[in-house]
Order: structure tokens, then sequence, then C-alpha cells
């Protein structure tokens, strides 16, 4: 393991942090803010840490697997709590409130501990919504991306950073060509959301923020009550749609871009099975929303039900009602859909579409293995023969998954908190969706602060798909 060599990436990547930070002071200068000292405390301390870990590390040398998986972890957990101190420094928050809500922004979950954001300045609320942004792509793919020297050993973070099972994939055969294919369609989608967000009304200030938390599927908004602030059913739409966009693989979106067809949203079939996900929730719950009498008409039932569900399954959070005491099974099964989440390669969390599809796959083929115990039956996506490896991976995935959830939700109830509100806490949390039911359906901020711990590393761990974090608990991890 080169540790000097991890400490130089990590001392770099903290340079670039502090840079990106003159962003919100320049927000608050723009509007004439006196109190922007908690950022420039943190640009000191992020410009100093970094310059440290870069005297402190060697030469530039080639990074293995280990190598890839340290830094990502490292990354991820030392920047959340770095993007902490303008909330702490700002007196604000404390410090577990602090890092919770860095946290809960750079993992793009989107809960909160805050009440009363339509009085924060706006400096303190862009720095929520881009700090949003960067995590929705991926801070490590950025440095990939303009970070030539990270080019050497750059597919260790790549494949540690990037969401979904086929983590060997690339849009290009440079790997560096590829993160800068991503970050051009992330930017365009987001230019392209701020321009439709400013036509349908919002201020630009406004504009800005919710395309960062609209295209990064993260949620944050500048306003108490997110999007139904608004009362505007075209933004409802633009949202929607780029919900959608955003929990699209990124290499979906390379295929349309250069073939200049459309029609290849709908042959891919990952694109095709979430978008039918979607259209059968919102069926199921329009319809019950109408026989339950919750709005008066069919249409306002049909554009509360569409809203909810694209915000859940992309694991955006964006909310115009207040779906928790919506009837019925409705919330709970809202809640289950954020387990499936978006896309793999994109920036939505869950356990991504391909792996539900998988799992779906494998379970009717043991059924129909009974009826033919000798036949071979591949399983396949398209025209694509999944290999035993794979498969192996994400059943792995789907148990370890499943009983860290258990255990968390466990946790969660020792801290305090009664079994329906910790168990949404932490499905929110790990599927990084936001929203929950019972006590966490608008705030964490009534959590206590164990809770708030747990909900932090909760965020973390499904952000980084798990094992990414798991494998640094191996003690052979760490041999050699």
């Amino acid at each position: 393991m080169h540790i000097k060599s991890i400490a130089r990436i990590i001392g770099l990547c903290s340079v670039g942090f502090s840079i990106l930070l003159f962003l919100p002071v320049m927000v608050g200068m723009i509007y004439e803010e006196s109190d922007l000292g908690h950022f420039w405390v943190t640009i000191g301390v992020t410009v100093v840490t970094g310059k440290l870990l870069m005297v402190l590390g060697g030469s530039h040398q080639e990074l293995n697997n280990r190598d890839g998986f340290l830094i990502v972890v490292i990354f991820w957990f030392g920047l959340s709590a770095v993007a902490a101190l303008p909330f702490m420094f700002s007196g604000k928050l404390g410090f577990v409130d602090a890092v919770f809500e860095a946290a809960s922004a750079f993992t793009t979950t989107g809960a909160t501990v805050i009440n009363g954001l339509d009085a924060l300045p706006n400096s303190f609320l862009f720095y929520r919504q881009f700090l949003q942004w960067l995590g929705g792509m991926g801070m490590v793919v950025l440095a990939i991306a303009i970070l030539p020297m990270l080019g050497i050993g750059g597919m260790q973070l790549y494949r540690a950073e990037a969401p979904g099972p086929f983590k060997e994939e690339k849009l290009t055969p440079r790997l560096r060509q590829t993160a800068r294919y991503l970050w051009v369609f992330y930017l365009g989608l987001t230019i392209a959301n701020t321009l439709a967000y400013w036509a349908a009304g919002m201020t630009l200030f406004d504009a800005i923020c919710h395309s960062f938390a609209t295209v990064s599927t993260g949620g944050f908004s500048t306003h108490d009550a997110s999007l139904g602030y608004f009362k505007s059913a075209t933004i409802e739409l633009i949202a929607v749609l780029f919900m959608t966009l955003g929990a699209i693989n990124f290499s979906v979106h390379f295929v349309v871009w250069r073939s200049h067809n459309p029609l290849h949203y709908l042959q891919n079939a990952e694109v095709r099975t979430f978008l039918v996900v979607i259209l059968t929730a919102v069926l199921v719950i329009t319809l019950v929303l109408e026989d339950t009498g919750e709005y008066p008409g069919y249409t306002s039932s049909l554009r509360n039900g569409v809203f909810e569900v694209v915000s859940v399954i992309t694991s955006t959070g964006f909310g115009t009602v207040d779906f928790s005491h919506w009837p019925s099974f409705l919330p709970v099964l809202l809640i289950f859909i954020g387990f499936i989440g978006g896309c793999g390669g994109s920036t939505a969390g869950g356990m991504k579409v391909i792996r539900i599809m998988l799992l779906a796959k494998q379970g009717l083929r043991e059924v129909r293995q009974l009826i033919h115990p000798r036949a071979q039956l591949p399983i396949r996506i398209g025209d694509q023969i999944i290999q035993a490896p794979t498969m192996q991976a994400i059943w792995g995935f789907f148990a370890t998954y499943m009983v860290i959830f258990v255990l968390l939700t466990l946790l969660m109830m020792a801290t305090g908190l009664d079994h329906i509100s910790a168990f949404s806490a932490v499905a929110t949390a790990i599927n990084n969706l936001g929203p929950g039911l019972g006590e966490v359906a608008v705030s964490f901020a009534s959590v206590s602060d164990p809770g708030k711990l747990i909900t932090t590393f909760t965020m973390l761990l499904g952000r980084l798909e798990v094992f990414t974090v798991l494998v640094l608990l191996l003690p052979e991890f760490w041999r050699g």
C-alpha cells in the first residue's frame, strides 16, 4: 500500500475542494453579506491541511485496488467532516448536526436538521446545494477528469467510486476522457435544468440552486416547503423530467448523444424497466389516492402521485406534499420503491434497477430449473449473458445490504426511535433518499446525537455501495 502517494492524492483533492469554496464566498459578496468568515476559515484550514499532506506524500506511484478503496473512503468521510466546518464556524449548527448536514449534502441524501431555510443567507443556501451537486457525480470522478496526476492508477479510484454492478464499463477507452464526458453531460443537464426553472418562474438564484439538487438527485431546497413553495405544475413537471434524466445511466445518455437518437433510451433494458416501475407505481398510487378521496379530483391525485413517485425512486426527495400522511399502504410502498433506486451509473441512490432486474431473473430461472433440471438457462440482459461471478456479487451485495439494514435499524431503535421512524430513517439514509416516516418524515432535528451519527455513517455506507467501506474492515486488506 502506497501510503505517501495516498496522502499526496488526498492533499491534492483537499486543495481542489478549497478552491471550490470560493464559489459560495462569491455568492455572499454578490448579495452583500457581511459575515463570510466561516468560509474563509474553512478555506484556510483546507489549504493548509492539503498542502501538508502533499509535502508528506512521496512521488506519484501507480495505485492498486487497495489504494483506490482507501482513498475513496478517506476522501468521502474526510471531506464530509471538512464540509461541516462552515456550518459549525457560522454558529448555526453544532458538531454532530454540522457533520450530519454535510454528509447528507455530499451523499445527495437530502435529509436535514435545519428548520427556517427561508431566513438563511444566500451563501449558506448555495453552499448546501453546491455540495449536493459535487457529490452527485462524485468528487473522485471530478479529480480523475481534471487532475492528470491521477491518470495512472485512476481505474482503481473509478472502480471504488462508480455506482452499480458493472464497474469496469467505460464510455471511452481512456478513463480520464470517460470522466470528462461524464462531467460534460452532468454540467449540460444542470445548465438546461437551470434555464428551464428560470423560464418557469423561479428567480435565477433559486433556479441554479434547485438545478444542483435536481440533476444530482439530492433534494435539498432553499425553502422549508421544498418545491411545494412555488405551487407550480410547470416547475414540478420540469423537476420530474430532470430527476428522471439524472437517475438514468449516463452511458445511455452518451449513446443517445453520439447517435442523435433518443429511442436508445427505450432500447436499453434497464431504462425500460425503470420507466415501467415508475408508471406502475404512479398508477397504483393515483388510484388509491383517488379512491380514498385524499385530493379533490383525479388530476390532483395524478399530479401528486407522479411527482412523489419520481422524487422517491430517483432518491431525490423533493416534496410538494407530505406523503407520510397518505392513506393505506402508500407511505411504506414509497419507502420500498426507494430501495430500488435509479439505474446503475447514475446519480441516484438505492440498490439500482439493474441489480433488482438480475435478482428477479435469477429467481425466475431457479423456478424454471425445477421444471427443467438439466436445462442450461443463462441469465440475459438484452443480448448480453450475465456471468456467474457477476450474479454471485449481486447476491452478495443484496444479502449484505439487507443484513446491514436490519442491524442499523435495531441500533436506531436503541437510540430511542420508535420502530417505524427507525426503519424509515435507515431506509432513507442507506438509499440516499431523504424523507422518511414518523419522527423523521420532515427532518432529523429531533433525533438524538448517537442516532444522527449512525445515520451519517449509513448515508456514506449507502453512497459508497457498502462493499467499498466494508472491505477496509477485513484484516487481510491491511496485510502485505
